[in-house]
This record gives C-alpha cells, structure tokens and sequence, in this order.
C-alpha cells in the first residue's frame, strides 16, 4: 500500500481503487489493468451515481422553466460553472463556457475569433507535438482565410525549442495555439513562458489543457493564458462535456458560434439579439446530466488533493521508466524536461499494435498507434508507439504485471 502524508490527508491507492467500480472487473479471464488514462479515465461511483441521480431525481431542462424539477436542474447546471470556475481559477463565472469537450472548444475559437479577426497573409502557430485537434481547426481556417500555419520545432527528447519559436514571429503572427501537456509524450511544455514571449509581441495564446488540467494545478490567470480548454472525461468525469475559458472582454467582443434557443435575448424575423456571455455560447439543450457530473468529479478530485495524486503518479512513472529500461529492444520516446505519467516506447522490429493485442489478451489495456499526434510521429521517425499513461488508482504491482506480460509477448513475436 502507497500512503502518502498531506496535511490531514493520506493518500491510500488501494481505498481509491475501491471507488472505481470497473476496476474489479475480469478482462479475458485477467483482473483488468487500465493503462490508457490519457485517452479517458475511469470514472468514480460518486460520478455515477450523480448521473443516476439526476435522471431518476429531477431530470428537467434548464434556465427556462419556472417548474421545480426545472429550477432544481438549472441550480446544479450552474453550480457545475462555478466549481469549474474555481478549479481553473478564472476570474469571473462568464468566462466559463461548457463545450462538448476539447475539440468543440478549439473550434470554436477557431470559428469565431479566428474567422473575425484572421485575414490573408497572417500566420498562426501552433507546436509540432500538437493533437489532430489542434492543428486541423487551425488548417481550415487558414485555408479559407488564406492565412499561414507555422510550427515550433521540437528537439529529440520531445521538448520545444524556445529559441525558435521566438524566430516564427513576424508582424503577420496573430495567435498562437499550444498544449500544455502532450498526450503521446508527456512532456509538460513551459506555457507561462511561451505565454510571456507571445504577449510581448501582442499576440494571443490558446492552451490545450486536455491532458494537463486533471494531473497539474491550473490557474488561468496566472497564466495569462488568453483561452484555455478542457474535458471533463480526461478528469474522471463524463464525456461529452468540457470547458473553453476566455477573457471576458475577448468573449465578448467575438461573434456567435451556433444559432439556436438560450443564445438568444430577442428574435423577430427581422432580426436577433443574443445573449449575456456565457450562455452566448450555448446554444440549445446543453448536455445537462455530464455537466452537472462532472462537477461530482472535480470535487472528487479535490478531496484526493492534486499534490497527492502527483505525488503518486510521478512515482508510478520514475519506477516505470526504470523497469522498461531494462528491457532489452525496448526504446523510450519523449524523454522531456518536465513530464507527466505518461511513458511511450518502442520494441525493435515489433509492430505496436501486436504488442497491444497481445497484452490485451492478459487483460492490460494500453494505447497503440500515433495517438492523433501523427505530425509528430514523423518527426520522432517512428510510425507509431506503445504508450501506458498512469492515473491515481494505479499501482506499482500493475506495472509489474505489465512488463512481465510484455517481456512475454516480446518472445511471442521474436
């Protein structure tokens, strides 16, 4: 057992364990090993059952009706805004927009600020270790606006190169979108800084907060960070809900993103007044149960405490690191400054995807392929990698178990 001291608190891996219910299920006859967190985490029995208790308990839509049920339903709707605020410590509850996820958010931005304020011959940068979702937003837009896609470059370790992101800037540059944390590598990328260099040239800063928001402590303001969004999935919520946070003032001055009730104040055939932020925002039926669950699980991972959880996973990635090390073919990629739980390999002359089938068959489940990081699988040379992202109900004995079983497949396939 991992027990780790805060405070009052004690951190005790296997307790949490008992809280996520899929954990005790049999994968092809093996207790199942979950080492795909960064694609989405497990989920809590108090987020579950805040699902079915919304459903079963005051299942109603929101902000229009004047009936109990409604009222019910639009307070713990709101009361969700408010915890999210919090979390990412934004300055005022209008900045928190509640999106489908990630992806929704960054097109949004894309849509909107970028379809209003981008024109031909400006350029956008973005970082060469970007997921699909935050380069094809930005693609588009600069495919219809004529506009330039430019690229930070990335050392051999899966760092970026400050130096020369400092270079990309012209008198053209008009945003730039980064993660903060990298899903195929780890790496935790210097955003404050990178935040820094971009405002001093007067140009705005989108932050991929997909991966970072359930492992680092985010303050937005601190940041400086223009906007930033996140999943709810990623941070043992429900998917389909997230969060984009931007400036007040640059909310407001941006055009709507969809057309339809709650983003309204006055419609006539003529023509259409909208809404206060942030339900400008948010047209039609939210999705209303996710979101008030996902509130649950922020506040379930604030009981935990962030330092805990961080304390632990750093540990399960430093022990990792050392055990797969010792397998002999076995290669890491992404071995940055600063990283999170994540660890990616390759074996020579192994096909990711056989590894993860055959570890899948002694119930381990981990992530295979280019992890919608394709640009940066090339860059690194590699068609893809094995990758095992670790979240707080892991344990060291998974890890032993995992590369036992892949130092056994690796034989299979030798």
């Amino acid at each position: 057992m991992i027990t780790t001291a805060v405070k009052d608190k004690t951190f005790d891996v296997a307790e949490i364990r008992e809280q996520f219910p899929i954990l005790h299920r049999l994968v092809k006859g093996k207790p199942l090993v979950y080492f795909d967190n960064a694609a989405t985490s497990q989920k809590p029995q108090v987020v579950i059952d805040k699902l079915v208790e919304y459903y079963s308990g005051f299942n109603a839509n929101i902000h229009r009706g004047i009936h109990t049920l409604a009222e019910e339903a639009t307070a713990a709707f709101e009361e969700a805004r408010d915890t999210a605020q919090r979390f990412l410590g934004a300055a005022h509850r209008e900045e928190i927009i509640f999106t489908k996820g990630t992806t929704e958010g960054i097109n949004l931005v894309a849509s909107t600020w970028g379809r209003q304020n981008i024109s031909a011959g400006d350029e956008i940068i973005i970082s060469a270790m970007e997921h699909h979702s935050n380069i094809v937003p930005w693609q588009i837009l600069c495919l219809e606006k004529g506009a330039t896609l430019k690229v930070i470059p990335i050392d051999d370790n899966g760092d970026i190169i400050l130096e020369e992101f400092k270079k990309l800037f012209t008198s053209k540059t008009k945003f730039v979108s980064v993660v903060h944390v990298s899903n195929s590598l780890g790496t935790v990328n210097p955003v404050k800084e990178i935040i820094r260099i971009a405002h001093d040239f007067g140009v705005l800063v989108l932050v991929d907060g997909a991966q970072s928001t359930v492992h680092l402590d985010i303050d937005v303001v601190a940041l400086d960070c223009d906007f930033f969004v996140c999943s709810s999935h990623k941070i043992y919520g429900p998917t389909g809900t997230g969060v984009l946070y931007g400036k007040r003032s640059l909310l407001e001055a941006m055009p709507v993103f969809q057309g339809g009730g709650e983003m309204i104040k006055e419609v006539t055939f003529a023509s259409t007044s909208y809404n206060d932020l942030p339900y400008k925002y948010e047209a039609g039926t939210p999705n209303i149960a996710d979101t008030i669950a996902f509130k649950t699980a922020l506040d379930f991972v604030a009981s935990v405490g962030k330092k805990n959880v961080r304390t632990h996973e750093n540990d399960l990635l430093a022990y990792a690191t050392a055990r797969l090390e010792e397998i002999a073919g076995l290669r890491i990629i992404g071995k940055g400054k600063d990283k999170i739980s994540v660890v990616s390999f390759v074996i020579d002359k192994v096909h990711p995807s056989d590894i993860g089938t055959l570890l899948d068959n002694r119930g381990i489940a981990v992530r295979t392929g280019n992890h919608c990081t394709q640009p940066l699988m090339d860059r690194l040379c590699v068609p893809g990698t094995i990758r095992a992202s670790f979240a707080m109900y892991n344990t060291r004995d998974e890890i032993d178990v995992f590369t036992t079983a892949l130092e056994k497949s690796i034989t299979l396939l030798s």
